[in-house]
């Protein structure tokens, strides 16, 4: 895949759902525009918030859309075209509830696994599924409790712990990721992941 110009964090406007599961993917891109010192513009036309910066090598943009969940393409969409970024150069991070608080994997491309704002991601992209994915493990409550456990309830301490641990990148790997050097990406984050859904 081409390097990755647009990194996109997906969750539900507003403190109400800061710390929630559904927010994990928001919260990350939050963390890494600190990281990298970039700052936030809000972006009305494009129904976000985007920031944009030199990393890695690479001509770097940020974006959180301000929709709900559900309608995330409504923002990836237009943002995307506008700016001339192709999905193989899109990375959206996100929750998952298939994978236990503590476990972070890479995904380049497939379907989107029932998850609605991956869904809407790619039907605003064309259908197109070529983009790729930063899977955040929050952990599954079971079917009958899915809507409240995602966006109803704050996450447990010691679970966004384990979530800020698995997500603990340092230099090389996100140059890696920034750059589309996935095999090696996916070696350095997966390794650490399959030790925390082992213990």
């Amino acid at each position: 895949m081409a390097a990755i110009r647009l990194i996109v964090g997906l969750g539900n406007p507003g403190p109400k759902y800061a710390r929630t599961p559904h927010n994990v993917g928001a919260g990350w891109v939050e963390a890494l525009a600190e990281r990298l010192c970039l700052s936030w513009a809000e972006r009305a036309r494009f129904k976000g918030r985007a920031a944009r910066g030199q990393a890695f090598g690479q001509d770097l943009r940020l974006l959180i859309p301000s929709t709900w969940m559900n309608l995330s393409g409504e923002s990836v969409g237009p943002f995307a075209r506008f700016h001339g970024i192709e999905p193989d150069e899109i990375l959206v991070a996100h929750d998952e509830v298939d994978f236990p608080a503590g476990v972070s994997r890479l995904k380049l491309g497939g379907r989107h696994d029932a998850h609605n704002g991956v869904a809407s991601v790619a039907s605003a992209l064309g259908n197109r599924h070529d983009f790729a994915r930063l899977r955040i493990g929050v952990g599954h409550p079971g079917r009958s409790r899915m809507i409240g456990f995602l966006t109803g309830a704050k996450m447990l301490a010691a679970d966004r712990e384990r979530v800020a641990e698995s997500l603990s990148m340092d230099d090389a790997l996100l140059a890696s990721i920034v750059n589309g050097d996935w095999q090696k990406a996916m070696t350095a984050l997966h390794s650490r992941s399959a030790a925390a859904d082992a213990s």
